[in-house]
């Protein structure tokens, strides 16, 4: 189902989408984290990136699976890297949700009660998300050297992959 579009893998067409709305999200929970009074305004913007990109990792690891059998099992540990991302997307999506629910319902009750509850979303929501921002960072690298380290290397070497110019 998630293998070739007009004879393209569906792969890197799905990573690129996850690749720029995670960080996007990482970035917008980190704001309105620090920001509470964007949380309101800013937030269910943050939440739609969050649940966009979280949907769309099964779509990534299904196609990287599908990609598998055309090219082979990718180096680098890329596969094991890329199943293990949505473990760090599942928990920035639901304290994402959480902050801009508690933000949403103080707004409209008008309370300017305890802080507490929100201060503590707010620092387990950054946590989340420096987490999915390493694992973004660690699952790319690794996407990224298993298709273009060789080539690379073997083209800069005179087509000598291991390391042997001569």
């Amino acid at each position: 189902m998630f293998d070739l579009i007009n004879g393209i893998p569906v792969h890197p067409l799905v990573v690129h989408a996850v690749v720029v709305l995670l960080p996007l999200t990482i970035l917008g929970t980190i704001l309105i984290a620090v920001r509470p009074a964007w949380r309101v305004s800013y937030g269910p913007l943050v939440l739609a990136f969050a649940v966009v990109a979280t949907a769309l990792i099964p779509v990534a690891t299904s196609s990287g699976e599908a990609l598998e059998k055309h090219v082979g099992e990718p180096a680098y540990d890329h596969a094991e890297k890329g199943d293990q991302m949505i473990w760090f997307a599942i928990p920035l999506l639901v304290l994402v949700a959480a902050l801009v629910f508690v933000a949403r319902r103080a707004a409209s009750a008008g309370e300017t009660g305890s802080t507490l509850l929100p201060t503590v979303l707010a620092v387990l929501a950054v946590l989340a998300a420096v987490a999915a921002g390493v694992q973004v960072y660690r699952v790319g690298d690794s996407g990224a050297k298993a298709v273009w380290y060789y080539q690379v290397h073997s083209s800069a070497s005179g087509g000598d992959t291991d390391g042997d110019a001569g």
